[in-house]
């Protein structure tokens, strides 16, 4: 089966994971899909998460947990699998920024650090042998953060789920549990993506 990228984004618990699991099934029955889990559970309240979403997942889906080169899994996935299922971007984004943060450091730092490695993640599942399927989070609907780090995070989250977006063949934005194909809405319309 030929790569392509598709983008799931949406808010919290709008049932983002639930489609991007949806279109793996539909795009691998049967097949092996390699869910790489970005999510390093550090306390009793993620680690319940992790068990609710290991429970939903068919027994037969393979489990990779990668908190920093997401890249290099993409491009040597488990042998044999038909879907590659990143789960999420945006936890992804958290774990670079944690390890890089220093208070006082120029914002460019982290814009010179970690968008290369979202464009170098994109670039691997351009060219991955299956489809790679990136769910993401928009966290920029709210009020403004409070604090220097969360801006920063959210700032870099927007950048890259625009990176991604572009390199995207489907673009779903999840709201309410409803997916819509945002970049095929868009063509139809003539809207072009803006600018970085």
């Amino acid at each position: 089966m030929a790569g392509r990228l598709i983008m799931v984004t949406g808010g919290a618990r709008s049932g983002k994971s639930h489609w991007a699991e949806k279109i793996a099934f539909e795009l691998a029955p049967g097949v092996p899909v390699m869910y790489v889990a970005t999510c390093i559970p550090r306390d009793d309240e993620m680690r319940q998460r992790v068990r609710m979403h290991r429970l939903r997942r068919p027994s037969h889906w393979v489990t990779v947990e990668e908190e920093f080169n997401l890249a290099e899994v993409v491009r040597i996935p488990v042998p044999g699998t038909g879907v590659i299922l990143i789960d999420c971007l945006t936890l992804w984004i958290s774990n670079l920024l944690l390890r890089e943060y220093r208070e006082g450091m120029d914002d460019r730092v982290y814009h010179e650090k970690i968008l290369p490695m979202v464009e170098e993640l994109a670039a691997a599942a351009d060219a991955a042998p299956c489809p790679v399927i990136v769910v993401t989070n928009e966290v920029g609907f709210g009020i403004v953060p409070g604090d220097h780090m969360s801006r920063v995070y959210r700032d870099l989250v927007g950048w890259s789920n625009q990176i991604m977006a572009r390199r995207a063949a489907e673009v779903y934005l999840v709201c309410s549990g409803f997916a819509v194909d945002i970049k095929k809405l868009a063509a139809a319309y003539g809207w072009p993506p803006v600018s970085q």
